[in-house]
Parts: structure tokens; C-alpha cells; sequence
């Protein structure tokens, strides 16, 4: 399949299979961050109604860097991995700090904020500020493996970031991304092994 009839068929996919989420009908950085935070190993279905509820208590950067910490786990309770609660409520207190109380729209300015990495902070850029960023989750890979590596078993990362970065919408990149993400997640319902 070349690059640009892939882009057409996971669009075409990602329109077939979308999934509505809060933080899809609002792109603003901060919900962006949290969700992305929130889904860091953790299933969607999970991480919804604690979204909804985080927002409700915490509905901005500022409401979250002043509250206590205690009353950030309590939300968080029942989605795990508590450290990552910890992480988002010390970079909600450095982007106050830092940044004006505004998330940084460049790569290695997200990857200074607690509980940031590469692909997390490529993840920001593509949903909140619909840049065209390459970056890699479990979504994403099994949708390339699944189309351009089927019969590889050794895959590097690198591989994979080649032919997102030939494959990637430069228009319209948070669109890609939320079509591989509803395309990929099919695929892995459907049974495809990544």
C-alpha cells in the first residue's frame, strides 16, 4: 500500500470507527494533557468517567496546582498507577510556575513537565496544538505492524517512526492520529497481536 493510500484508508477508517471523548470535543492543552496522562496504561472506558470528574473538580491548571495532593489521588482512585496523579499535579504546579499557567506548544518543553515522555509529549502536540508530530503508542503501532510489517517479527521503534513520518497527515494530524487510535483499537478488539 503506498503512503498515501494508507492516509486515505486509516481517515477513511478513523471516520467509520470514531469514538466521541470529552477531551476529543475539547482540544484545549489541558484537557489534552490530562487524558493523556490518565490513559497512560489505562483502558479507555476506564479513564472516562474519571476524566469527567477530574475536570468537574480540577476544570483548569491553576484549580489543579492549588489543591492538595490528597484531594488529586482521591479522584484519581480506581485508575492506578497513583504516580501518574502525582506526576500531573507537579506539572500543574510547573506550568503555573514556568509557563504562565499555559502549556508549552514545543517537544522538549512538554518533556520537562513530570510524568512527560517522548511519545506523550508528541501526543500533546498532535491533539492539543495540531502539529504534525511523529510519535508512537500502542494504537499506532498496531495499526503499521499490522499493515507494513505483518510478516516481521523483529520491528524496531525506529521503523515504525519511518513510516509514520511518511505516511503522517501534515494537514489535518490530530484527525490521523484519532482515526489510528479508533483503527488501531479495532484492530486489537478484532484480534490483530501487536
Amino acid at each position: 500500500m503506498q503512503s498515501e493510500e494508507f492516509t486515505l484508508f486509516v481517515h477513511e477508517r478513523g471516520t467509520a470507527l470514531f469514538r466521541d471523548m470529552p477531551w476529543r470535543r475539547d482540544t484545549s492543552a489541558y484537557n489534552v494533557l490530562v487524558s493523556e496522562i490518565m490513559l497512560q496504561q489505562t483502558q479507555v472506558d476506564r479513564v472516562l468517567p474519571k476524566f469527567e470528574a477530574f475536570m468537574v473538580r480540577f476544570p483548569d491548571v491553576a484549580a489543579l496546582a492549588s489543591a492538595p495532593l490528597a484531594d488529586v489521588l482521591v479522584l484519581w482512585s480506581g485508575l492506578g498507577y497513583n504516580r501518574r496523579a502525582k506526576f500531573l499535579h507537579e506539572a500543574s504546579k510547573m506550568i503555573v510556575r514556568e509557563f504562565g499557567g499555559e502549556l508549552p506548544g514545543i517537544h522538549t518543553e512538554l518533556m520537562r513537565l513530570p510524568g512527560v515522555g517522548v511519545n506523550t509529549a508528541g501526543a500533546i502536540l498532535a491533539y492539543a496544538f495540531n502539529q504534525p508530530v511523529v510519535y508512537i503508542e500502542t494504537n499506532v503501532r498496531t495499526v503499521y505492524l499490522h499493515h507494513f510489517f505483518e510478516s516481521n517479527s523483529q520491528v524496531s521503534d525506529a521503523m515504525i517512526r519511518e513510516k509514520v513520518e511518511a505516511t503522517l497527515d501534515r494537514r489535518e494530524p490530530r484527525l490521523f492520529y484519532w482515526a489510528l487510535m479508533d483503527y488501531g483499537s479495532w484492530l486489537k478488539r478484532s484480534g490483530v497481536k501487536n
